[in-house]
């Protein structure tokens, strides 16, 4: 393990000691959960919102059993968000190379857990304030609990329709989901160490503090924008932060000879189909969670938009390649689906069905024009994420604008940019910072081995792809 390595772990490690250090000093606040005495209080305290005087008779009441069931939708939610990363991991080590396939999982692993801590300790707090200026805003260290306000335990703004934890834990999964698209975008020749500090910094302060002015009831939430469950807010974030780090980054070697593009083939597409279908499927938790109630009419509604998005998506990708690279290429379709499902996260619950269709298939044209485009730029996305996930980002919350009175499109617009340009200067700055200070490149010789040998010490495949040098194969190892 290198020296820079252990140092990053290290200070990861005493942020994590100073995190539980500070919210410990508030542990006269926080709840002690004796079996179900604080869900009783809080059922109690709703009762007489509404009317009811005893607990028996909320029980008895309709209202309790919705607060029960939407409670419900919203973890399994949280659960499917948290399929999606298993839908990343996939995704991201099939479309690259199978010399670094051990180091993508590890950066997969990493940003999840960090990002739920993170989040935990700083992010939902900056992200939900409370009352604040609408641009910047920090309620205290930890979830945020005052045990003498039982209802608090409630989300206020959504309606008391399930507890704190399980808003937390739902947004959580959003959080962790923004850093990982970055991780496709630089993989094959970063240094994990500095993919590490990047993904902590962007979760801890770049994230929450764009989210807060639209979800946190910040001033683009006052002006009107809409962004359902995140087409800039989460993937236009991670699309942005992705592209800032390419640039500074650089290509793989071997990407761009003599003014073309060389293709380094996906290592392992059947592992990225079986990625992109869980993503699929996570992403009814993503959109139809973002509902954030288990409301039949409105879940169903976006269940349908959502699914629709993405079938069209998937077509129009299959026929755009076609028709501009002569080619039937699977991964293409793929990344299809995956401009669908991110163009419709924006307005699913407020654009007609078929809007959806026309916004999905409008995704699936822009991501394969958008791929082709960064090609031609010179810069190197090995998965196609700063397209899937920042332009159809884009263009899913523009489109709200278009076929949806929920919000007008020059607000729509002025947010996207708005949020973008803040989250590609920081992430420029930051990744800038590291890069000048510690590096963020491996060696030409790391590179050509894989990063799996090199940063892990371990292969994805031993038995099956015995490590080559670029020099032994005469090109670029896959």
């Amino acid at each position: 393990m290198s020296k820079t390595l252990k140092a990053v772990i290290l200070l990861f490690v005493m942020a994590l000691l100073a995190g539980y250090v500070a919210i410990q000093a508030q542990s006269d606040t926080l709840p002690v959960l004796e079996e179900s005495v604080a869900v009783e209080t809080i059922a109690i305290e709703a009762a007489m919102q509404e009317g009811y005087t005893t607990m028996e008779e909320f029980i008895a009441s309709p209202d309790y059993v919705k607060f029960v069931i939407d409670n419900l939708w919203i973890l399994i939610a949280a659960f499917l968000v948290l399929l999606m990363h298993l839908g990343f991991a996939s995704v991201e080590s099939g479309l690259t190379q199978s010399k670094n396939a051990v180091n993508v999982i590890y950066k997969n692993v990493f940003i999840l857990c960090t990002g739920i801590l993170i989040y935990a300790f700083i992010g939902f707090q900056i992200m939900y304030p409370g009352d604040f200026n609408g641009i910047f805003g920090f309620g205290g260290f930890g979830i945020g609990f005052d045990p003498s306000d039982p209802v608090g335990m409630l989300t206020p703004a959504y309606g008391e329709e399930m507890t704190i934890w399980s808003d937390f834990i739902f947004q959580a999964m959003f959080a962790a989901t923004a850093a990982t698209i970055v991780s496709g975008c630089v993989t094959g020749r970063i240094k994990l160490p500095a993919f590490m500090l990047f993904g902590a910094l962007l979760l801890a302060f770049a994230y929450p503090v764009t989210g807060s002015w639209v979800w946190g009831g910040g001033w683009l939430d006052e002006l009107g924008f809409y962004d359902f469950a995140g087409s800039t807010l989460v993937h236009g974030v991670g699309g942005a932060a992705g592209l800032a780090c390419v640039i500074l980054l650089g290509a793989r070697t071997g990407k761009y000879k003599n003014g073309k593009t060389v293709g380094i083939p996906a290592h392992n597409i059947p592992l990225a189909t079986v990625g992109v279908f869980l993503l699929w499927i996570g992403w009814f938790g993503f959109n139809g969670g973002s509902v954030l109630s288990a409301d039949p009419a409105e879940v169903s509604f976006v269940f349908v938009t959502t699914a629709l998005a993405a079938c069209a998506g998937a077509l129009a990708a299959m026929v755009t390649t076609q028709v501009v690279m002569k080619s039937l290429d699977a991964p293409m379709a793929l990344n299809g689906i995956l401009a669908g499902l991110v163009g419709i996260t924006a307005g699913a619950d407020v654009v007609s069905v078929m809007s959806a269709v026309t916004i999905g298939a409008i995704a699936g044209v822009i991501v394969v024009l958008s791929i082709v485009m960064f090609d031609k730029l010179k810069l190197d996305d090995p998965v196609g994420a700063i397209s899937v996930h920042g332009v159809c980002g884009i263009w899913g919350t523009l489109a709200v604008g278009i076929f949806s009175a929920q919000a007008s499109f020059l607000v729509q617009l002025l947010g996207t940019t708005v949020i973008l340009a803040a989250t590609f200067i920081f992430s420029y700055a930051v990744f800038g910072t590291i890069k000048a200070v510690m590096g963020v490149r491996v060696s030409p010789e790391v590179e050509s081995d894989g990063l799996d040998i090199s940063e892990h010490g371990n292969q994805a495949y031993p038995d099956f792809s015995p490590v080559k040098t670029t020099t032994q194969l005469g090109q670029v190892p896959g």
